[in-house]
């Protein structure tokens, strides 16, 4: 029996009720993603890349699918691109990637924060697919989100540049959140978790003995426009672009290239310029 949304449009991944839940509260978790060995080999993957090269650190921890083959793999993987286009229909953009790791014993925080805040990206019709590559815990600062958030209107921040915030401009908002309502989104490794750019959203330090590593990969729906900056890019991972409101970006042709860096560079200077807009900083902490 084909599953159909709201509005009868056929599903590939997920159920109606998990769209429902998804419209009405503004995320849904877990979705199963990438099977164990697979999730491990991107682990893998990665700790090999930083005991030779050391950790991802600034501009490295954004846009990295233009770094790496085996990220630029994961960001159209069918599993993950399923689940998004049951939510944002079938023509998608990958338009950001980030790495959201803590170590263990880490002070590093995410503060509450809606992600459109300096995207500069309208409509709002974003969804970011978190994947987690390790355990994401209570213990180790899982991601918390405000249920039904999305539905307001983009809320006031403040910027903080703290110490320990993982976000560019230590953002926050600067009216009183319920934390009380708060939900967390506790996933294992190959899981995801979906949440609208409007929700609520942060996360607290992780004071276990393991790491913390997730990647967030931003999707948007192909009539979606950057509205804050002259230059912007994206890479098509399905359907087709009648829009080009995106410039499109170079796959990498192997990991680390020097060509890859340069791209890589490129592209997030311009993208930096758009998120820091305003503050006199040009990069992200």
């Amino acid at each position: 029996m084909e599953r159909t949304a709201p509005g009868e449009r056929p599903l590939k991944r997920l159920t109606p009720e998990a769209v429902a839940f998804y419209q009405a509260h503004g995320y849904y978790a877990p979705v199963p993603a990438l099977p164990a060995e697979e999730v491990a080999e991107l682990r893998r993957r990665l700790e090999a890349h930083e005991a030779v090269h050391g950790h991802l650190r600034g501009p490295l921890r954004h846009k990295t699918h233009l770094l790496f083959t085996w990220l630029d793999g994961l960001i159209r993987h069918p599993a993950i691109l399923d689940a998004v286009e049951d939510l944002i229909g079938p023509n998608i953009l990958a338009w950001g990637t980030s790495f959201f790791i803590k170590e263990a014993r880490d002070p590093s925080y995410v503060s509450w924060h809606q992600d459109s805040t300096y995207w500069g990206l309208e409509p709002a019709e974003i969804v970011t697919a978190w994947v987690a590559l390790s355990e994401s815990t209570a213990e180790n600062g899982a991601m918390r989100v405000i249920p039904d958030s999305h539905l307001l209107e983009q809320v006031p921040h403040r910027d903080t540049f703290a110490a320990g915030n993982l976000l560019s401009r230590g953002q926050e908002i600067a009216v009183e959140v319920e934390e009380a309502r708060a939900h967390m989104l506790e996933l294992r490794p190959g899981e995801m978790s979906l949440h609208h750019v409007r929700l609520i959203h942060g996360s607290d330090p992780n004071p276990s003995d393991s790491r913390r590593i997730g990647f967030a990969i931003r999707y948007l729906p192909t009539h979606v426009r950057q509205v804050a900056g002259t230059h912007d890019s994206a890479t098509l991972v399905r359907g087709v672009d009648a829009f080009h409101h995106f410039a499109p970006e170079q796959r990498p042709e192997a990991d680390f290239s020097p060509a890859a860096l340069a791209f890589h560079t490129q592209i997030t200077g311009a993208h930096q310029e758009i998120l820091m807009r305003g503050t006199g900083r040009t990069a992200a902490a």
